[in-house]
């Protein structure tokens, strides 16, 4: 073969290669595409379950997707619903990690099956403001409100002309969230610091989670107050 035509012979191969290669890729994502939709759609339906809706519900599976749907096994697909409502009580955000996920290729040909998921983290984004309106309705105190103040969350009672403001600690306690109390509020009452100290130490009762969701931590991020729970034999079912 004369050098020109070996030099043809090779710029076609490479040229070959690189439209199979475009090929191979434009096939898998336009199959995770599908695959997400399916898993969001059916993440949605299993949530409703709960009591719980959102404005939109996406899906992430990351890394390759074919090779990953050979193996009917997928390292970590992401979960998000965007302004989700919690039994009417409303959210800003809910993430949801999933790992070690089973996912069968009949999903993908919108035939049934179920998704299985090895370990489930969740992660939810609450205003202040609805911590404090839950906060009222556990305790009856109409006054009582949340903030987030210097990165720190805060109680503020306004009740008979006293107006208290505390630092409080969120922590997890059976299922709630107890609010301990930092500090002394400056010239309030040791009465009505007391019942305050008392009520919030009792706990929030929060909104049925999704996928039977366990509460495990709280804290605060930024301007938002972030519940942090696991999932146990999490499935969804087509």
């Amino acid at each position: 073969m004369s050098p020109s035509r070996q030099g043809r012979w090779l710029r076609r191969l490479v040229v070959t290669l690189v439209l199979v290669a475009i090929l191979a890729f434009v096939v898998d994502k336009v199959a995770g595409v599908v695959a997400q939709n399916q898993l969001a759609s059916m993440a949605q339906k299993e949530a409703a379950k709960y009591g719980v809706r959102s404005a939109d519900t996406s899906v992430k599976i990351n890394g390759f997707f074919i090779p990953q749907l050979i193996k009917q096994d997928f390292s970590k697909v992401n979960l998000t619903m965007g302004k989700p409502t919690f039994d009417k009580v409303p959210g800003e955000n809910l993430t949801v990690d999933m790992n070690n996920v089973h996912v069968p290729r009949s999903l993908l040909f919108q035939q049934s099956g179920t998704v299985t998921v090895g370990t489930t983290d969740m992660q939810v984004r609450m205003s202040p403001r609805e911590v404090g309106r839950l906060a009222v309705r556990s305790t009856g105190l109409a006054g009582l409100t949340t903030e987030v103040v210097n990165g720190k969350l805060h109680a503020k009672l306004a009740m008979q002309g006293i107006n208290i403001d505390v630092p409080v600690v969120p922590q997890v306690q059976q299922g709630r969230i107890a609010l301990a109390l930092e500090e002394s509020a400056t010239g309030a009452p040791s009465a009505l610091q007391d019942r305050l100290k008392n009520l919030l130490a009792r706990g929030i009762s929060l909104p049925e989670l999704p996928f039977g969701a366990q509460l495990t931590s709280v804290n605060v991020q930024d301007n938002a107050v972030v519940l942090t729970a696991t999932v146990k034999d999490l499935k969804f079912t087509r």
